[in-house]
């Protein structure tokens, strides 16, 4: 497969304006989202930005750069814009707020692609900590038999009805998809699940495209705020 990982990055953050140029460790935060990118080794690295300094500072790091428009609700078609014209199988969105993702986790994310050549798209997910099963921030996600998401929810699902019958999963924030889902993605209606729980992959599931969940003990930390930032210092510097 030709595989690439797109890293869609913006400027503008109502939380963290300017997220993927904070200093982390001396470089700007993209350029360590970049590294792991390229530790996966699996194929080009591509950075989909609307903003001139996220692209300065990703080509310094190494990394192809493909211009966007601002107009996008979501990484996943800032992807699709970007990559229109570029030749591939699959591609991976990796978002530009993970630099301390593992690169072991975006090689499993593919793995699903070799194994069933029907499959539109895939993600991960881990056991969820006992203080995180009840919390919303964390995405937690239901596979069915043949390990396709049945549903994603920031609820505690399943409902522990009976204690430890079932474990909770937590979603992991990484993507793959077949190049023409990507492609089909954007132009997907919204629908009411994806809005209550502002959840974009609702909508595929919505639409009866099918999502493999690769389970496993797949640890990411996503930077949405200053703190995190300083938590993500202190991760690094004890690596």
């Amino acid at each position: 497969m030709k595989i690439i990982i797109g890293i869609p990055a913006r400027y503008r953050s109502s939380r963290f304006p300017g997220k993927p140029l904070a200093p982390l460790a001396g470089r700007p935060m993209i350029a360590h989202v970049i590294d792991r990118a390229h530790a996966a080794a699996l194929g080009r690295v591509v950075v989909a930005t609307d903003d001139g300094r996220i692209a300065r500072a990703a080509e310094e790091a190494g990394a192809e750069v493909r211009m966007t428009t601002g107009a996008h609700n979501s990484g996943t078609e800032r992807l699709a814009e970007a990559l229109r014209d570029e030749p591939c199988d699959v591609v991976v969105n990796l978002q530009g707020d993970e630099p301390l993702i593992d690169p072991a986790a975006i090689r499993a994310v593919i793995a699903p692609f070799a194994a069933d050549a029907t499959l539109t798209m895939a993600t991960l997910a881990r056991p969820a900590a006992d203080d995180e099963v009840a919390d919303p921030n964390v995405v937690k996600v239901v596979s069915d038999a043949k390990g396709r998401a049945l549903y994603f929810s920031r609820a505690t699902i399943p409902y522990p009805r009976n204690a430890g019958e079932s474990p909770v999963w937590a979603h992991v924030g990484l993507y793959a998809y077949r190049k023409p889902f990507l492609m089909v993605y954007p132009t997907l209606s919204h629908c009411a699940s994806e809005r209550s729980e502002a959840l974009e992959q609702l909508r595929v599931l919505h639409h009866g495209y099918p999502i493999a969940v690769v389970r496993g003990e797949y640890r990411a930390f996503g930077v949405d705020t200053p703190e995190d930032l300083e938590r993500a210092e202190r991760l690094l510097a004890a690596c």
